[in-house]
């Protein structure tokens, strides 16, 4: 144990403070290690119960009973195979100062603590504190005693990988891409530090590295990039891919220092995401150190939260189709994540417009309409219980629609959020592919999930 610093998080992330990055494999082998012999492979297993048709089940330490065939198969929730788009963890808010490299140890933030379990605050050095730069403060109503309910054991045991697959098991969701909380707003200052920025963004993704590690069919990574000095972004890009095997990297949709998605300065940016098949995530926030159109809004925070997502993500929208990005990138695949779906017919249809009218002067690479970019190229996600979607899916379909459950932010329904789906008035095969299907395809994950994940029917055809 000597040169190793224990977490009060997660055994799979211990890191060398003085020497530099550990063996994560050794790592991984001590975490286990540590573990009793039912916890290496059964987790918190307390028996096995079989039920009125004879599948075994697993009684965990929470008292739930999932359901598996005698081989242990597992089984999808009500016929259906989940796989989430868009799952969030709660960073320990100790990641940066353990996780950074030591050169800018006095710069890492840190996460705040306070008696809200789901503090998404995260506090610079030298920065004042205020909801623009810092998440903002707790608002006491409703939705906080809700979330204070249901997540406080969730908060008491640490956030930790187990925690989340536990989490994933009450809902139903076989496979989560895992996208940040409080990472979410580190790197949206103006002008930040080029050098510091990709030191954040490096340190964190070694952090869900070995998140993941625990259960890496489950668990899967989306890497955080820093596009402050471009070359950082491509060589992160790179790493994450090639040494993690992350499944898709993540950009807010805010434009950074002026310079929009369409021009020129990001072009390498793109070009290495398709050279990797890597797909690429936008996903905003409700709040942002840099400009965002809902701050008009200031201090109302509930109506800023109707806007941020949605506006931010329409405008990021319009430059990959509207600015040419997806015509010279055919290859390139993007997603649009936390911001509804039910504005995109009419947004689609506005672009078409304008693409309609004044094209040929304003939109000179395009070849096709706007909205015939989005068909080839990207997708949207839906909320579970988003009614008004069903406009999405009667003008353009279902095939660009993934499912998230937004565990665990204050949009979410957790636990309820598969149950709210699965009651939308849609058809078994739209929510095959909603719940399954697309998010798959648009991570190009078909080949890395386990073959056991598949419904009773698939099973007894086998």
């Amino acid at each position: 144990m000597t040169g190793l610093r224990r977490p009060s998080v997660n055994p799979c992330s211990w890191r060398h403070w003085d020497q530099g990055r550990v063996d994560r494999v050794t790592l991984r082998q001590l975490a286990l290690n540590l573990r009793t012999p039912d916890q290496k492979t059964q987790n918190h297993v307390i028996g096995h119960q079989p039920d009125v048709n004879g599948n075994i089940g697993l009684t965990c330490d929470r008292g739930r009973h999932y359901a598996q065939n005698r081989k242990g198969v597992r089984m999808a929730r009500n016929g259906f195979k989940v796989f989430d788009s868009d799952m969030h963890i709660m960073e320990p808010p100790e990641l940066w100062q353990r996780y950074i490299d030591r050169e800018f140890i006095d710069q890492a933030p840190r996460g705040r603590i306070s008696e809200n379990v789901r503090d998404l605050g995260t506090i610079f050095p030298g920065v004042p504190k205020n909801s623009r730069r810092t998440g903002g403060t707790p608002h006491r109503g409703r939705n906080y005693n809700k979330n204070q309910e249901t997540y406080r054991s969730h908060a008491e045991r640490g956030w930790t990988s187990e925690v989340q697959l536990e989490a994933m098991d009450a809902e139903g969701v076989d496979t989560a891409v895992l996208f940040p909380t409080r990472g979410l707003g580190i790197l949206t200052f103006p002008d930040q530090e080029p050098r510091f920025a990709a030191a954040l963004a490096r340190a964190y993704n070694d952090w869900l590295h070995d998140f993941c590690a625990s259960a890496p069919d489950r668990l899967l990574g989306a890497g955080m990039i820093s596009v402050y000095n471009l070359p950082d972004a491509l060589s992160e890009t790179r790493r994450v891919r090639v040494e993690y095997g992350f499944r898709s990297v993540f950009l807010r949709s805010n434009i950074i220092n002026g310079i929009n998605w369409y021009e020129p300065h990001y072009e390498t940016l793109w070009s290495l995401l398709e050279e990797l098949n890597m797909p690429l995530g936008f996903h905003e926030a409700s709040a942002s150190r840099s400009r965002q159109v809902a701050e008009h809004f200031e201090p109302n925070f509930g109506i800023r939260r109707v806007y941020a997502q949605p506006f931010e993500q329409m405008m990021g929208l319009g430059a990959f189709l509207a600015g040419g990005i997806l015509e010279r990138h055919p290859a390139l695949r993007v997603a649009f994540l936390e911001a509804n779906c039910s504005w995109l017919p009419w947004l689609l249809w506005r672009m078409d417009e304008g693409y309609e009218r004044e094209g040929d002067i304003f939109m000179p690479d395009l070849k096709m309409p706007p909205s015939e970019y989005f068909k080839r190229q990207c997708w949207i996600s839906i909320e579970p219980d988003e009614t008004p979607a069903r406009y999405t899916i009667e003008e353009f379909g279902c095939d660009q629609l993934v499912f998230s459950t937004d565990y665990p932010h204050g949009d979410s329904k957790y636990p309820h959020a598969v149950k709210s789906f699965l009651e939308l008035p849609l058809s078994n095969d739209d929510k095959r592919k909603i719940l399954w299907d697309n998010c798959a395809r648009f991570y190009g994950a078909a080949e890395h999930l386990p073959r056991d994940y598949m419904t009773a029917e698939e099973q007894q055809s086998q």
